[in-house]
């Protein structure tokens, strides 16, 4: 899942970045308006947080320009440190899904950007995969292997996931490339690689491999 988030504040930034990253994100940063904008129009993304207060243009500027102009229904939860009603209501009114006022706990924001993609994605009433004896929980991104805790690195969840989701589906390589990696550079063995520790994980107590 890609989320982008448009945030000037070097720490905040920096913090959710991380947090996101470790379980299972693959996230972009913007640090002013018209970047953020611009990422946020010509890119796919499952969900955008985005400050309110921003050099170059502020976020209900942008959440505007994303409904209106561009006609993207991204999920937009909206960082602010104004935690008065007629705050809210305005970026309501401008397109924001949900709020988080400044300053606040990584897990909320995690939990609210999951339940905002959820329900964009209508996976509201299948919050677990569940493959043979393998249980993914997307809202904890807890996996179990018949009752065993798998511990799995971050791009492996992400592979897990999509391969879970349409489990009697072929994929092509570049496409498991795209879909976790986006348009980073990989090399030739990368996916081969994570399939692998994905495998390994999987398998660790001698275990069938899962097909």
């Amino acid at each position: 899942m890609k989320v982008l988030i448009i945030e000037d504040d070097a720490a905040i930034a920096t913090n959710l970045y991380d947090f996101l990253e470790s379980r299972g994100y693959q996230v972009d940063v913007a640090s002013e308006g018209v970047m953020g904008l611009h990422l946020a129009i010509t890119q796919h993304w499952d969900a955008i947080l985005l400050d309110l207060a921003l050099p170059g243009l502020d976020g209900l500027t942008i959440c505007r320009k994303l409904r209106e102009e561009a006609r993207r229904d991204t999920p937009v939860l909206m960082l602010t440190a104004k935690d008065t009603l007629d705050d809210k209501l305005q970026g309501f009114v401008q397109g924001a899904d949900d709020y988080l006022i400044k300053p606040f706990s990584l897990k909320e924001a995690g939990a609210r950007l999951a339940a905002l993609i959820k329900r964009y994605k209508g996976q509201v009433t299948q919050p677990v995969l569940s493959c043979a004896d393998v249980r993914f929980d997307l809202a904890t991104l807890a996996v179990e292997r018949a009752g065993r805790p798998v511990k799995l690195p971050p791009k492996c969840l992400q592979l897990l996931r999509i391969l879970m989701q349409s489990p009697n589906r072929v994929f092509v390589r570049a496409e498991l490339e795209a879909d976790v990696w986006g348009e980073q550079s990989l090399d030739s063995d990368t996916l081969r690689t994570h399939v692998y520790t994905l495998r390994r994980a999987l398998t660790a107590h001698g275990e069938d491999d899962v097909n």
